[in-house]
């Protein structure tokens, strides 16, 4: 059966979401592009029920309120697979987080013993015996018209959906973990998951810690003033300033231009035309690293520590091998390590996992030293 062609109208919209409306889910895809921007831009919608399927193009249709709106009715569950992107998309289209209640085949499959990340593709296969298509990863989904190939490739991105989910949904009710799937879900309409606030824009990068004051505070001054640049020309951040180079600038300190010119990761092109801006952040973030707190070298582990992890890694192996769950859903190393290095519990002793292995892991860990 060829797919129906994308709706391209406000009234073909408001038809295609009549059709829809019956059901209690819906399952949803998005097409995108941001390889030359800082925003997402949403190319092509694809929902379906078990009755219907629709591809909205948000390219052509003047008006998608009433997407929006029938998308936002917590009355309807939003089926995804690897959601976070998709709603990343969705979210700058809507001006505002998709509301739940969201069901992601990806967690769900990992709550039944899948792996964490699993595709689409393989758990097509896996759960329906279905072999999809792949062709058109990589296609740029902003051009018109779409070919018929484009069209059958993302109508079926999003119709397997809707058996996937009936298949996930009945085999979590029957192990008793549907509550887990929205535990782990619920964050997924916070809207701060989605938007990076400029000035908490240094969270990105890693290891910030282990700078000195005042290399962190330029780090931070230098992350803010690249996130607000990218916003504002809507590029993408590495294009403003790699990572790399925001490093060697926050490390070296340059004083000057010629400083600036003798860092091998910044390009000639932005040293010369941002320089003076790059090198009157540098002189703020030496003035502000006194309000930085040292530079924390973490101590090394104990080896009663450092068995202690094992430990506790092989116990929430084997729990996750009876349970038949993936491991890196139950307990990651980060939450052990956290554990054992400096009792924090933020994942442990909350919701599903506190019962399921987070209480005798926090137990467990009391036999290790606290550094």
């Amino acid at each position: 059966m060829q797919p129906a062609p994308p709706v391209t109208t406000s009234a073909e919209l408001l038809h295609a979401l009549e059709q829809l409306r019956d059901a209690d889910f819906v399952a949803l895809d998005t097409e995108f592009m941001r390889e030359s921007t800082y925003f997402p831009k949403l190319c092509l919608v694809q929902l379906a029920t078990p009755a219907h399927c629709a591809l909205v193009d948000p390219l052509a249709v003047p008006d998608l309120q009433p997407l929006w709106e029938f998308l936002n009715d917590r009355g309807r569950t939003k089926v995804l697979h690897a959601a976070r992107q998709d709603l990343e998309v969705l979210a700058v289209a809507m001006r505002g987080a998709l509301n739940g209640p969201i069901f992601d085949t990806q967690i769900a499959a990992a709550l039944l013993g899948h792996p964490a990340q699993i595709g689409y593709g393989a758990l097509v296969a896996a759960r329906l015996g279905q072999q999809l298509e792949k062709g058109h990863t990589r296609t740029d989904w902003s051009r018109r018209p779409l070919s018929p190939e484009q069209v059958q490739y993302a109508e079926d991105d999003v119709r397997y959906l809707v058996p996937l989910y009936q298949n996930l949904r009945d085999a979590l009710a029957e192990a008793g973990r549907t509550q887990w799937l929205y535990e782990e879900t619920h964050e997924l309409e916070s809207p701060a998951l989605h938007r990076t606030e400029p000035e908490a824009a240094w969270k990105r990068l890693k290891g910030l810690d282990r700078l000195r004051p005042e290399q962190r505070a330029t780090a931070k001054l230098l992350a803010h003033w690249r996130e607000e640049m990218a916003v504002k020309h809507d590029k993408p951040r590495g294009w403003i300033l790699a990572d790399d180079a925001l490093r060697d600038i926050a490390e070296r300190l340059p004083g000057k231009a010629e400083d600036l010119e003798n860092i091998r990761t910044l390009p000639a092109g932005v040293a010369r035309r941002r320089g003076e801006e790059l090198l009157a952040l540098v002189t703020r973030g030496r003035e502000q690293g006194q309000s930085e707190p040292a530079a924390f070298i973490p101590p090394k582990p104990e080896a009663q520590q450092v068995a202690m992890v094992t430990k506790l890694m092989n116990l929430a192996r084997t729990t996750a091998e009876e349970l038949k769950i993936s491991p890196e859903i139950l307990a990651t190393r980060r939450d052990v390590e956290q554990l054992v290095f400096s009792r924090r519990t933020d994942r442990l002793s909350s919701g599903w996992r506190k019962d399921v292995i987070g209480d005798r892991l926090i137990a467990t860990a009391q036999e290790a030293p606290a550094r």
